[in-house]
């Protein structure tokens, strides 16, 4: 019987002859890469996406680590910021930074590859990624420029065709109205409690809980976010994000959702907050695709994105007068200049402001 061994194992196997070496010992690198990375601890999907960028480079540069050169890092470069599908300043330095710890790994004298490329191909891995030919992370904050808080009136009119979809579906007898009644409320909530997208999608029911100082929502007083946003190797962050007065509107929709609508599911053994009929919890796919649909249907610029709901709510809460270490708390971030980076208040806001101060000194 046949058996298709990995390549790390056909690499050791003494008296064999490979065909196609060079894609074999590739590979062998590739694996040997994931397996460090593992034991670090990182998320598996960061480790698949590493492994996709450094296959995609090998492509660009039809050659093999041990043939690699800077030029082709400069090469690679040029292609991904050039034409129309040009990709982000942020994505091209992640790209950098993978074939570069790749580099690092392979020229590492603790592993066998220096003295395996010499001995198979008379040629050894070296670093190719260095300070003057890739991008520099010099920048807390690399969004596109374009991207922004949501103002006031947008984010109503964004909610506004939310709650017309439904009144839509419901009236033409179609099915789906359930459906947009729920994917309105997620959206609402994500923007009254400065969620990610994964956050949000992540509750459970059991996460809707209350705060003993504010009894008049009952068990709507915050929510327990299990799937924060996690640093490289350890498990996602938790913490207890409390309602606020501000948004007691978004609160009671989320009242009349968990006990009104969501049973309508049929979904009684289901834990997830936002369940769809088919029993399964609402995807990350889903949600980006129904949100696009209401911002062009509201005619919204495109730069503005599921994440702008989450800079709403660090700006709105600012405006509101709310102290920064209790944002930086509410949304998670562990340095107040990253929830600095997210605030960006009103002309009118900061008008108001130089105002009072204005008063206070002539008073």
């Amino acid at each position: 019987m046949e058996t298709e061994l990995p390549a790390s194992s056909l690499l050791r196997l003494p008296g064999v002859s490979i065909l196609r070496e060079e894609a074999v010992a590739f590979d062998s690198m590739l694996d040997g890469f994931a397996t460090q990375q593992n034991s670090r601890g990182l998320d598996p999907n960061t480790i698949r996406g590493r492994r996709w960028q450094l296959e995609r480079f090998r492509r660009f540069a039809g050659t093999y680590p041990w043939e690699w050169l800077p030029g082709d890092v400069e090469d690679f470069t040029a292609s991904l910021t050039s034409g129309s599908d040009r990709l982000a300043h942020s994505t091209i330095r992640i790209m950098h930074s993978t074939i570069k710890l790749f580099c690092d790994y392979l020229c590492d004298q603790r592993y066998p590859w220096v003295a395996e490329c010499l001995r198979r191909f008379d040629a050894t891995p070296s670093q190719v990624c260095f300070e003057w030919n890739t991008i520099a992370h010099t920048s807390e904050y690399e969004g596109r420029p374009g991207r922004r808080p949501f103002d006031y009136d947008e984010l109503q009119l964004l909610f506004d065709v939310a709650d017309a979809r439904v009144s839509a579906i419901t009236a033409s007898g179609r099915k789906g109205a359930l459906a947009a009644l729920r994917d309105s409320q997620v959206l609402k909530t994500a923007y009254a409690f400065g969620l990610r997208r994964r956050e949000v999608l992540g509750l459970d029911l059991t996460d809707v809980r209350s705060n003993p100082k504010v009894k008049q929502w009952g068990r709507y007083g915050a929510v327990h976010v299990r799937w924060g946003k996690a640093s490289k190797g350890s498990p996602p962050k938790r913490r207890t994000v409390l309602a606020l007065p501000e948004f007691d509107w978004a609160i009671e929709g989320l009242q009349s959702y968990v006990e009104d609508s969501r049973p309508l599911f049929g979904q009684a053994a289901n834990a997830a907050l936002w369940p769809t009929e088919r029993g399964t919890r609402v995807g990350l796919r889903s949600l980006d695709r129904r949100f696009a649909e209401l911002r062009n249907e509201a005619g919204l610029a495109k730069e503005l994105t599921l994440h702008c709901l989450r800079h709403s709510y660090v700006t709105h809460l600012a405006e509101f007068g709310y102290p920064t270490k209790f944002i930086q708390d509410q949304v998670g971030h562990r340095h107040a200049s990253t929830t600095a980076i997210y605030t960006n208040v009103s002309d009118d806001y900061r008008n108001s402001v130089v105002a009072n101060a204005v008063n206070q000194l002539l008073n």
